[in-house]
């Protein structure tokens, strides 16, 4: 068991940890969790070694060894294998140790305990590894400096995970992953036999690789078991309670000092207003666990809708080489409200489809028609290089709003998440999810028709996360989404692209059948009947029409969905006004008239509500 005992930690004026204390079970399964900021590394550090406490103790067990994911990539020219290979330091010492070895007992001793720790087998264990998170065979005998630091940052997670140390620590090891990658990730995790402590903000993999749910917040530790979606539930239920507590603790407080104001200028009462001053002093606050409020994400629509489709391209083929497309034969269809998620390993061209689509990178061959005046948003990681490290927030967008007023250009600021004097800290400055939440800001700011997001999550926490997908499934318009986040493709979208082959093809099952199919446990149907099978063009065109014809029902649906919300809020406000206390002070004539009104709008709704639900229907029955 892993003990950690009143740590306390400052950095500056700022405590991250105020003594915090926690018990890790052997052999578990822990995910680190908190809001960015609060120290997570920090801690990590500490249990390292590589930062000491102002105070407290941490009891590991004896002879035990703690791993951590390097933070650079290796380079050099060794083999990947041989690489992952070198992280296994017993092995290692017992081989050199039995080239040495000249006396029989001896080389007994080394032979039983290489058996012992399965040296014979790991060139296999290590190539496994290695195939899980993307390398192919030919790839792990080449030279680790061959490949970008992207992808040797994944030789250095096969590293770690090879190592197999007693207690592995894990710094957000899906940000170089992709899903692919990400799922067998997952899969391993859940069947480490040892202790796993994992930083991360990916809930599907906190809900499926965890067992143990470790919560850092003010200053604290607090483990609760299970993973991201039981801590949820259960820190809801301490809400619920702690409020209730610090309410009544209150009303007490108050009590007290009404009494001490009252009665400590009496002589008669002294004495008792003294005591109440002690039982006030003793009166520890209860810390309410309310979550801190997290900015919302806007993403602005254009101001007018296109007919679709808004992007339909013919036999296209798109690369960074005349000779060599990376994809080919693209014959696809956007339409105007398509949720769109592009699947298949790094490097199949999900993010030279996205740029294409995005405008950002022109075809080799073929045809693509654009709706007219089609405004597309477009956000990738790498483009958080293009910020201007030495200029705001409120710079980077004065220079978008050159005519418009301070005021005017700070409210927008503000809309970003980057109000006061966070408006006025230069980028450079900015956490890494400060700077996506101000490039997805400038990215969509004139609104889009179309938002294409290529691994948004990266630098976010989970209550941004969350905030990014309130704002995708508000967005009315069409998105192209390439993510490792599983949770995030569940929540924002109802088509799955297929990258891989050189083409881009429709994949009919959902989530769960590609995790299948990339673990190994299922395979693609081709064909979910024994019907004849059609031309694949047909089916496209016809799909399409289908789509196009569909339209203005959709439009009718989307228009009678806001009506509703719209008498939901008035209803809502009328019943406010009749359950006010002075109501028939102004007269019997107002709560009439309000009645009346209420009457009008429920009524009015409840014919909404029919209309809606037939329209549903008959968009149900097409589309089924």
């Amino acid at each position: 068991m892993l003990i950690l005992d009143d740590l306390t930690y400052r950095l500056g004026d700022r405590a991250l940890l105020d003594g915090a204390s926690a018990q890790i079970p052997a052999q578990a399964r822990i995910g680190l969790i908190g809001r960015n900021g609060v120290g997570k590394t920090t801690l990590f550090k500490i249990l390292m070694g590589e930062l000491p406490t102002e105070s407290g103790t941490i009891t590991i067990p004896k002879r035990a060894r703690i791993g951590r994911l390097a933070q650079e990539a290796p380079g050099g020219d060794d083999k990947l294998v041989d690489v992952v290979l070198a992280a296994a330091s017993e092995r290692n010492e017992l081989l050199a140790a039995a080239e040495r070895a000249t006396d029989p007992g001896e080389i007994a001793d080394i032979q039983s305990r290489l058996a012992d720790i399965g040296a014979h087998a790991a060139p296999a264990r290590a190539a496994a590894i290695l195939a899980g998170l993307g390398f192919s065979e030919s790839d792990q005998q080449r030279a680790c400096r061959e490949f970008s630091g992207g992808w040797r940052m994944r030789v250095a997670l096969a590293a770690a995970l090879f190592s197999e140390p007693d207690y592995l620590l894990l710094d957000e090891p899906t940000n170089y992953l992709d899903l692919e990658g990400t799922l067998w990730l997952q899969q391993h995790l859940a069947r480490y036999p040892r202790t796993v402590i994992i930083i991360s903000h990916d809930r599907d993999l906190l809900d499926n690789a965890v067992d143990w749910t470790l919560h850092m917040a003010n200053g604290k530790l607090t483990l609760y078991r299970g993973g991201y979606t039981s801590f949820e539930r259960a820190r809801r239920e301490k809400q619920l309670l702690d409020a209730k507590l610090a309410k009544q603790q209150e009303n007490q407080r108050k009590h007290l000092q009404s009494f001490i104001d009252r009665f400590k200028a009496q002589a008669t009462k002294a004495k008792q207003a003294q005591s109440r001053v002690k039982m006030l002093a003793r009166l520890e606050p209860v810390s309410a666990l309310i979550s801190d409020e997290v900015k919302p994400i806007v993403l602005p629509a254009a101001e007018r809708k296109l007919s679709p489709p808004i992007i339909a391209l013919d036999n296209v083929a798109v690369g960074y080489s005349p000779d060599n497309p990376i994809l080919k034969r693209l014959s696809l269809r956007i339409d105007d409200d398509d949720r769109i998620a592009l699947l298949g390993a790094n490097g199949n061209g999900k993010s030279t489809l996205a740029k294409l689509l995005a405008r950002r990178l022109a075809p080799l061959s073929g045809n693509i028609t654009w709706a007219d005046k089609l405004a597309v948003g477009y956000f990738a990681q790498h483009q958080l290089d293009e910020l201007r490290p030495n200029e705001n927030a409120y710079e980077h967008l004065r220079r978008l709003m050159p005519d418009s007023t301070e005021a005017q250009v700070r409210t927008r600021a503000g809309s970003f998440g980057f109000s006061g004097d966070k408006a006025d800290t230069v980028t450079a400055q900015l956490s890494g999810g400060e700077k996506a939440r101000l490039l997805l800001g400038l990215a969509t700011f004139g609104g889009s028709h179309l938002i294409v997001l290529d691994e948004p999550t990266n630098h976010l926490d989970i209550d941004s996360r969350a905030a990014l997908i309130e704002a995708i499934n508000d967005f009315p318009g069409a998105l192209i989404l390439v993510s490792h986040d599983r949770f995030m493709l569940e929540a924002c979208v109802d088509r799955l692209w297929l990258v891989g082959n050189g083409g881009v093809a429709p994949f009919e099952g959902d989530l769960d059948d590609y995790r299948k199919i990339i673990l190994g446990g299922g395979e693609r149907e081709s064909s979910r009947s024994d019907a004849p099978k059609q031309n694949r063009a047909d089916e496209r065109r016809q799909a399409a029409e289908k789509r196009a014809n569909l339209a203005p029902l959709r439009r009718e649906i989307k228009a009678l969905e806001d009506k509703m919300e719209k008498l939901g809020a008035e209803i809502a406000k009328l019943d406010a006004a009749l359950a006010a206390s002075d109501l028939f002070v102004k007269g019997a004539g107002k709560a009439a008239e309000l009645g009346k009104a209420r009457s009008v709008a429920t009524e009015t709704l409840a014919k909404v509500e029919n209309e809606w639900l037939e329209k549903s229907a008959a968009y149900e029955s097409e589309t089924a």
